[in-house]
């Protein structure tokens, strides 16, 4: 199983970025799919999540309104909408999936996802 994460950069807050995620190895709709983040110092967190059986949607309550999570079923990919970027969303984003079903109230913890991808790093300038 691979997860390859990409579309990561240098941006002016105030800016967007619009990340993607290609899954491969698994069949795309086995498990939730999510985004996390990491910054230097900090414990990794939930950043967004796609329930791929109901299509429902969940995120950090910072970046609500900010960022929109999507799924493409034909290209095996889930993208990450980040607009109105701020300096607080600098960090390394994961790209993160499961490959079971997971009941609703655990799909925002990491511990629940099975396969991480790389990482991209945004960074946002102030």
């Amino acid at each position: 199983v691979q997860l390859q994460a990409s579309g990561g950069g240098l941006v002016q807050a105030g800016g967007s970025l619009r990340l993607s995620c290609v899954s491969s190895g698994r069949a795309f709709n086995s498990g939730p799919m999510a985004w996390f983040r990491q910054s230097p110092g900090k414990e990794r967190e939930f950043v967004a999540r796609i329930d791929m059986w109901s299509g429902n949607t969940d995120y950090l309550n910072s970046v609500k309104g900010r960022f929109t999570m999507s799924r493409d079923n034909a290209k095996n990919t889930v993208y990450l909408e980040m607009n109105s970027l701020k300096p607080e969303d600098t960090a390394v984003y994961y790209c993160a999936a499961g490959n079971r079903r997971i009941i609703t109230s655990y799909m925002n913890r990491a511990d629940s996802y099975d396969y991480w991808g790389q990482g991209t790093q945004v960074t946002v300038s102030s």
